[in-house]
């Protein structure tokens, strides 16, 4: 196939998948097209830099585009997803990280002006936060706590790939005692993207409430706080006098969530930060400097 043959099938390509998603209702029709186009072709270069396409290029693009169609997320057909300076790995069953939750690591960079060299991540799904951490804080070790079997096998995979040797990952639930994360404290910093969504705030997006984990989704409790409850305890009891948790929330919790950290006392900030559009989604939460620095055997207690 010559040069313009292959511009050709590639501008119908384009064109073609772009109008069928677009039908389907995806948000993004020409984006994801494009990457399932790159991804048919086995290529991360951009399709112009492309002089032939494998075999069964129309085969493999019309798989990929009826599970698109299907409305499965882009994240899952290519098996992975952006986080940050990061490509992560994903698969079905665990929650996909989100573009809003990378905020997080500029309200740590923001509130703890020193680089923490201990983090948790607490809820830690797919790894994403706390693999950013071990990427763009070189210092930094990271331990990571999830309650999901097969979540917490794919976070000790990208934590490794973005700190080799740096993170630790360990299954358990945050409502029960976890020895591993006593022994550990106390931590400089404390990051949580926890289930939060009420029990009847069902989300309408297909892709969310098909795709991504119910357990990862709905915080428990009336309110949906009762996983982002214990994230809170556990920060109270964690942070060094200084250390700070940066923890997210749906937009309608924000008064609920600095309340229950005024509830412990100890933190001399409590504050709420907005996402990009201006919705409340993260709690600030500073452990006073007069605080006691809570270590393992004061908490195992």
């Amino acid at each position: 196939m010559d040069a313009r043959d292959l511009r050709a099938r590639l501008r119908t390509a384009l064109a073609e998948t772009t109008q069928r998603l677009g039908a389907a209702g995806v948000p993004s029709p020409s984006v994801d097209a494009r990457a399932l186009i790159a991804h048919a072709a086995r290529t991360e270069q951009p399709l112009v830099m492309l002089d032939e396409l494998p075999a069964d290029f129309s085969a493999d693009l019309e798989r990929l585009t009826l599970r698109r169609e299907r409305r499965e997320p882009l994240q899952l057909i290519l098996g992975r997803a952006p986080f940050r300076r990061l490509m992560l790995t994903v698969r079905p069953g665990i929650f996909i990280p989100r573009p809003e939750t990378e905020l997080a690591l500029d309200l740590l960079r923001e509130h703890l002006p020193d680089a923490p060299t201990q983090v948790a991540d607490l809820c830690s799904g797919s790894g994403a936060l706390g693999a950013a951490v071990l990427d763009e804080i070189p210092g930094a070790a990271v331990l990571a706590i999830e309650v999901d079997a097969a979540a917490a096998a794919l976070s000790t995979e990208n934590l490794e790939l973005a700190g080799p040797g740096r993170g630790r990952v360990v299954q358990a639930d945050l409502r029960a005692a976890i020895p591993e994360l006593v022994a550990a404290a106390p931590f400089d910093a404390i990051l949580s993207n926890p289930p939060y969504i009420l029990p009847d705030a069902v989300p309408r997006d297909v892709e969310v409430i098909d795709h991504d984990p119910h357990r990862a989704l709905f915080g428990g409790g009336d309110d949906g706080l009762e996983v982002p409850r214990a994230v809170i305890a556990w920060a109270g009891r964690l942070l060094r006098p200084g250390g700070v948790l940066i923890m997210e929330h749906a937009d309608v919790q924000g008064a609920a969530t600095r309340a229950l950290a005024a509830e412990l006392d100890g933190f001399d900030l409590l504050t709420t930060a907005p996402d990009l559009t201006g919705r409340d989604r993260f709690l600030i939460a500073r452990r006073s400097q007069g605080a006691p620095n809570l270590g393992s055997e004061r908490l195992s207690r």
